[in-house]
């Protein structure tokens, strides 16, 4: 990634001392990230979308700690020495099922675990794809609209005057105050 930016760099670079006059931008791509209009939205849906998760590992949790005070009554009876030995082997059967159970129940938690995870990964991706789709779109609209030839992302970047960044213009073109940004004062 990093040698990429470096060979467009250099590109551009090429190419500004063969043209006139080339018209170049930064922006800070996660200030505008976390100030999209639907950053809250989806940090909201990723969250009840975590707890909803959460709950049903929970439920699982919850069946196997059921199970497992069920093993502890039948491990009490099993200790009385009133017992008789067909009752002791119905219960050693009965602890048998139980931890086959128990293990069936553990097994599903960690495959539900890793799935949800999976799953929690896939939708954030998805969500972070459709927001940078925009913020695409937008900087890109910008850049026309203003006659910039390049706009660089200024994370990617070594270094920049700071007179090229225009991130304030397209926060405000999104209809944010550049002052109550969010993450504008982060990494500095």
């Amino acid at each position: 990634m990093k040698i990429k930016t470096v060979v467009f760099a250099l590109a551009a670079a090429a190419s500004m001392s063969l043209s006139a006059e080339m018209k170049i931008a930064t922006v800070d791509l996660m200030v505008l990230v976390r100030n999209h209009p639907s950053y809250d939205r989806d940090k909201t849906l990723l969250s009840s979308t975590d707890k909803d998760y959460q709950k049903k590992l929970e439920l699982i949790k919850s069946d196997g700690d059921k199970l497992q005070e069920e093993g502890k009554k039948l491990m009490e009876q099993m200790e009385s020495p009133m017992l008789a030995d067909k009752a002791k082997a119905d219960i050693k059967t009965k602890l048998m099922d139980i931890q086959k159970k128990l293990m069936g129940i553990e097994q599903q938690y960690r495959s539900e675990a890793v799935h949800f995870r999976q799953e929690l990964q896939d939708l954030e991706s998805r969500l972070l794809k459709a927001t940078t789709d925009d913020l695409r779109k937008r900087i890109a609209a910008f850049a026309e609209a203003n006659g910039y030839d390049v706009i660089f992302d200024s994370n990617a970047t070594t270094y920049a005057k700071p007179s090229y960044n225009v991130t304030d213009a397209i926060l405000k073109d999104m209809g944010v105050d550049p002052k109550n940004a969010k993450g504008k004062d982060e990494g500095k």
